[in-house]
This record gives structure tokens, sequence and C-alpha cells, in this order.
């Protein structure tokens, strides 16, 4: 029972023999293909350049697994171990990543410098471990394998990625990071600084008091986040528009439009009403303009186009506040 929490069912790496040693390097190379082979398949409709790239390094990866099963053949015979990651303690582990969709490039190569660079430290400690002539000469070449692999991923870059193909691969996760995050934030940034203006405002100087102004501010930004998260997930399962996971841009929409709201509400919580307005008053200057800038940054939209529709909306409907609310 105490087993389960002590993690005693693990074998200590100390503890191994040296055909154990073996059947985990197997196991692990085994793995490491796997995961590759996945890089590759998630990559390959959007970045079949790159997609190329871990196919040779999974490549790679049998060719070392072939060596150590002829290693283990000429030593122990036929029959391998079965031991895995799991089964060691303090062994290193791999994050599934690789299920992860959509896939970004600089992750999956950051994470594949990584696993060469833990598949490194394996192998040096492993050599040490073994008295065999033959298995550490090939532990020891692994090593160096492993340790040359860290850059594997640049220079079969090279191989596969030229310039054109580089900047096509560049643009296209661009583009995904701005279908996917950029675009929904932003409506939800519009949608919570501008809408939320009217009512609070007007709640302001209908009352006079900031404490029920920072009320109705707060009801408003986490009303129209909820409702524009759960829209944006419900309208589109990004299968067909290319736009990504539902979920992420739900959460885009929905966090930036209650940010956008909360930004001219949280100075109510100031008890002097002119201070408290005046310093809204600023915030929603300082939101439009970042709501300008962004559309100029990422959607392209020009200077003055994007500061006459953000700034004239947010005008119309801060004046329509004021108005309800003095009325």
């Amino acid at each position: 029972m105490f087993s389960r929490f002590f993690g005693s069912q693990r074998r200590a790496f100390s503890s191994l023999s040296e055909q154990e040693v073996l059947a985990l390097a197997i196991s692990s190379e085994e793995d490491d293909a796997r995961i590759y082979r996945a890089y590759a398949d998630g990559l390959r409709d959007e970045y079949p350049h790159s997609a190329a790239v871990f196919d040779d390094m999974a490549e790679e990866e049998d060719g070392h697994r072939a060596a150590l099963i002829e290693a283990h053949r000429a030593r122990f015979g036929e029959r391998i171990p079965l031991i895995r990651r799991e089964h060691v303690r303090g062994y290193y582990e791999r994050k599934p990543d690789w299920l992860v969709r959509p896939l970004g490039l600089d992750r999956v190569r950051a994470q594949a410098e990584r696993m060469e660079e833990q598949a490194h430290r394996f192998y040096v400690e492993a050599a040490r471990r073994t008295e065999d002539a033959g298995i550490r000469k090939l532990l020891g070449d692994l090593a160096i394998a492993e340790k040359t692999h860290e850059s594997l991923a640049h220079r079969l870059s090279e191989k596969h990625l030229g310039e054109d193909e580089r900047a096509e691969e560049e643009q296209t996760e661009r583009k995904q990071f701005i279908l996917t995050y950029v675009q929904p934030g932003l409506a939800g940034l519009m949608d919570g600084s501008v809408s939320t203006l009217a009512p609070i405002f007007a709640a302001a100087f209908a009352t006079g008091d900031t404490w029920q102004t920072f009320l109705v501010g707060l009801a408003a930004s986490i009303g129209a986040g909820i409702s524009m998260g759960f829209t944006e997930v419900a309208s589109d399962d990004g299968v067909i528009s290319g736009r990504g996971s539902p979920i992420k841009r739900g959460l885009a929409t929905g966090i930036m439009t209650t940010v956008g709201g909360l930004g001219h509400a949280l100075p109510y919580l100031i008890p002097h009403f002119w201070t408290a307005t005046i310093i809204a008053f600023i915030i929603v200057f300082i939101e439009l303009w970042a709501i300008a800038w962004i559309q100029n940054r990422y959607m392209e939209t020009p200077w003055s186009r994007a500061t006459f529709q953000v700034v004239l909306g947010g005008a119309l409907v801060f004046a329509t506040g004021m108005l309800i609310g003095n009325a």
C-alpha cells in the first residue's frame, strides 16, 4: 500500500543490470522514433518541409535501436526484457506534447533538442556502468551521436528548408497565430472596451455613486466576456475555416472582453467620483489606441482607418452613455 505513495514500485537506475540498461535504451529509442513520426504527421499538412526533418530524425532513432538490438543479441541472446521509462525512478519522461494540435514549429524544435540532450546524458551514465568493452563502446558512440543530434534539427532544416520554404512556413505559422489568438482576442477587446462604455458611464453620471458604478461595470464586463467566449466557441469548430481550436479562441475572446470592460470599471473603486471618472477616461483612451495598434500591427489595417473606426465608435458609445446618464 505504502509503495504507491513512496514510488518503490519503480526501480532505481543504479540497480539495473547491463542487460536491463540495454533494454531500456532500446525501448527509449523506439519511443523517440514514434514521437518524431507523430511530430511529422502533426506538421505535414501545414509544414511539409519541417515534417520531412522529423521523418529523418525518426530514421536516425531507428538506426540507434537496430544497433542496440544487435548488441543485445550478441551479448544476451534474443529475449529482450520489458523495461520502459516509467519503470525507472528518476529517469527522464516525455511529455505528450505530440498529442497537442496544432503543433507549433518552435515548440517541437525545442522539444526535439531537449529529447536529444536527455538521451545524451542517459548514454553517458549508462556507458559508465557497463564493463563489457563492446557495449561500452556502443553506448559511448551513441552518447556522442545524441550530443551531435542537439543540432540535428538545425542541420536537417538546412537540408529540407531553404529560404523560400522557411519563409513560407513562418508565414503559415504567423497566420495561424493570428486566426487562433489575435483575431478572437481583438474582437473581444473591442467588444469589452466599447460595448461597456455606455452602461458604465450611464451608471456613473446617473447615480454619481462610484461603488454602484463599479458593480455595473463588473457585471457588464464578466457577462460580456462569458457571452462572447461561448459565442466564439459555438460559432466555428475550426475544422473547415482553419482558425484553430474553438476552446483557445473562446478563451482568448472571453478573457479579452472581460479585460476590456474591467479596464474602465476598476477606477470606480476609488471613492472620489471625478478622480475615478478622469482615470476611467484616460484608460478608455489607452484602450482605444491599443485596439488601433493591434489592428495595424497584426491585421494590416492602415493607421488612418483603424483610428477612425475605433475612436469614432468609442466616442459615439461614450456619448450615448453620458447622454442617457444625464437624462
